[in-house]
């Protein structure tokens, strides 16, 4: 068995590179195994909404992975952490499918309906599902027309499952911002900020680091963009086509994770 080496760091998307629907991807549980054994500093980055940090790692465990929440770096956990630096006090409107209001610790939220009875000063849109109905994103829409900020978790277009793709938050997101005439702040991937909260989380510099992910434009030539390493994995949401028509070109491209311990061994 080939060594691999122990110098940088290593942050890992979870959904279609780990997992799909949270089944382990053949071979991910023996890579992450031999990371592991071999020392290199990682992290998991997500912009999983569906999930808590610590039910996401406890799910992982449970699959084989050699994972703790300590290890997961997650969309609604670096939202708080934004909310809280830049929106102190704030009311939240929260329009999200899936329960991680454990993880928006420190964040005073409302339901996204609730708004008529009360001042809203921000809305927050996490991942796309059934609660993002046409009663939701109007009650969403309305508070933004009173002068309500713009926060999303992230801005992905779909992601895949077993049965296939399924549409997320940046098949929405472009609507509510055109029809009230605002800018989402995003916190999640891609955004530079998310990437230097991992390195700080993981005291790497991203020149020494390498991100591996299955969406070329959100996980791997973002992360390139910042001076990180991008990986690109032939698995979960990757389309040759989108490979085709990137605005860039990863530094490398494997086939699944299954083979990052050979690119790291050289």
């Amino acid at each position: 068995m080939e060594r691999i080496g122990v110098s940088g760091a290593a942050l890992i998307d979870i959904d279609g590179v780990l997992t799909v629907d949270w089944r382990p991807l053949p071979g991910a549980v023996a890579a992450m195994e031999r990371l592991r054994a071999a020392g290199l500093p990682l992290a998991l980055v997500t912009n999983t909404t569906s999930r808590t940090r610590a039910r996401i790692a406890a799910k992982l465990a449970g699959a084989g992975f050699p994972i703790g929440e300590d290890d997961i770096l997650a969309a609604p956990s670096v939202t708080a952490a934004y909310l809280r630096e830049h929106y102190p006090g704030a009311r939240c409107a929260l329009l999200n499918s899936g329960d991680v209001r454990e993880d928006l610790a420190g964040v005073t939220l409302v339901d996204v309906g609730e708004g008529a009875r009360g001042n809203v000063d921000v809305v927050v849109v996490g991942g796309a599902g059934d609660a993002f109905s046409y009663a939701a994103l109007n009650a969403a829409f309305r508070h933004l027309q009173r002068g309500a900020r713009l926060i999303a978790m992230h801005r992905n277009l779909y992601w895949r499952t077993s049965e296939g793709f399924d549409l997320d938050t940046g098949a929405f997101l472009p609507g509510l911002e055109r029809a009230a005439r605002v800018e989402a702040e995003v916190t999640g991937k891609p955004a530079e900020a998310f990437y230097a909260t991992a390195l700080t989380h993981l005291g790497a510099v991203a020149s020494e680091t390498l991100m591996v992910g299955d969406d070329i434009e959100t996980d791997v030539l973002a992360a390139q963009r910042f001076g990180i390493t991008g990986v690109l994995v032939r698995t979960g949401k990757y389309l040759p086509e989108t490979h085709r028509s990137a605005t860039g070109i990863p530094d490398h491209v494997l086939d699944s994770f299954a083979d990052l311990p050979a690119l790291l061994a050289q």
